[in-house]
């Protein structure tokens, strides 16, 4: 899902609400179901969601694994927070890494 999360970032979820193209969610891999992956909904194909990642040189999506039944869709995910990458020592940074940090995760598509 590079460039909206980077590896360390933590997502907000809630369980149980609708979910509609745009938006990111968290999914059980269609193969491995002990395996969550997050992606963001492209569409309703039939047999389920057809899911993407933002980075389109990585095809562990739909493309690979075809459309994801509704029952393997976990959680959505709604906001993004990103750990400080180092010690924080002045007002300044803290005020710049805490305006970065916490970041809505838009429902907006990306273009592909």
């Amino acid at each position: 899902m590079v460039p909206t999360l980077l590896p360390g970032d933590r997502l907000v979820l809630r369980y149980g609400v609708p979910v509609r193209p745009g938006h990111v969610v968290v999914l059980r891999h269609p193969f491995q179901h002990d395996l969550l992956v997050v992606k963001r909904i492209v569409g309703r194909r039939e047999g389920g969601w057809w899911v993407r990642g933002d980075n389109p040189y990585v095809r562990n999506d739909s493309r690979e694994f075809g459309a994801v039944p509704d029952e393997l869709v976990v959680a959505r995910a709604f906001v993004r927070l990103r750990p400080p990458r180092e010690v924080q020592r002045s007002v300044a940074s803290v005020t710049g890494w805490a305006l970065s940090a916490v970041r809505p995760l838009s429902r907006r598509l990306r273009a592909r």
